[in-house]
């Protein structure tokens, strides 16, 4: 039987060491093959995909077009399980604030900065942006059932943020994890068979390790 397999997207502008290690790290147990690769036909292969991105989204969009990737990742997106990482999650959208720079336009909505300036938090100190650290994500929204990625997952569980924009969904069904930083944000979106997360589940212990253990046999 052939083994399936995980492309996590390298076009020159991904986390991909970390994003990678953290893949293998469960899916051995899970008995999957995961490949950093630059090879679209690898892409077009793989069982499962992750796009991973970071720095400035324009940059990303650039680099994705250059490196020959672009119509195999809309091709993953249309057809199997994707999972997008931070930048990646952002290029998901119409557009950003961010250059401005269109995006791939596969979850309509819009990547805005926080506007933050002079504002304080609850123990009196100047929101900072971009946010890093920690953050509880909630899935549940008051929405029906949480998204399966969740499973295993509690509600309010942190992971670890490092962003200065955010996603802004036109369909607040397709935001389907919530944190707040000034203000309630998109933390996690999702359509179909795209999952997509601002956090870094990689840098996220246990509760990152575990929604990437659930992407691997995630059927949507």
């Amino acid at each position: 039987m052939k083994r399936k397999t995980v492309a996590v997207v390298d076009y020159g502008s991904g986390n991909l060491r970390s994003v990678s290690q953290a893949v293998r790290h469960v899916a051995h147990a899970e008995d999957v093959d995961v490949l950093v690769t630059s090879d679209a036909q690898a892409v077009l292969d793989a069982d499962r995909v992750v796009l991973p991105g970071q720095g400035h989204m324009g940059d990303c969009m650039r680099e994705l077009a250059a490196s020959g990737l672009l119509d195999a990742v809309l091709h993953a997106a249309a057809n199997k399980p994707l999972f997008g990482v931070c930048v990646g999650m952002q290029m998901l959208l119409d557009r950003s604030e961010e250059g401005p720079t269109d995006g791939l336009g596969l979850i309509p909505g819009e990547v805005v900065r926080f506007q933050l300036d002079g504002r304080l938090q609850a123990d009196g100190s100047r929101y900072k942006v971009p946010q890093m650290g920690w953050n509880p994500v909630f899935h549940a929204l008051g929405r029906g059932a949480p998204h399966r990625l969740w499973a295993g997952i509690g509600d309010g569980a942190y992971f670890y943020f490092v962003h200065s924009f955010y996603a802004r969904p036109s369909d607040t069904a397709h935001s389907v994890g919530e944190a707040d930083y000034g203000g309630r944000f998109a933390a996690a979106i999702a359509r179909d068979n795209i999952f997509a997360t601002q956090f870094h589940p990689e840098k996220s212990a246990d509760q990152g390790l575990a929604l990437y253990r659930n992407f691997l046999s995630w059927n949507p």
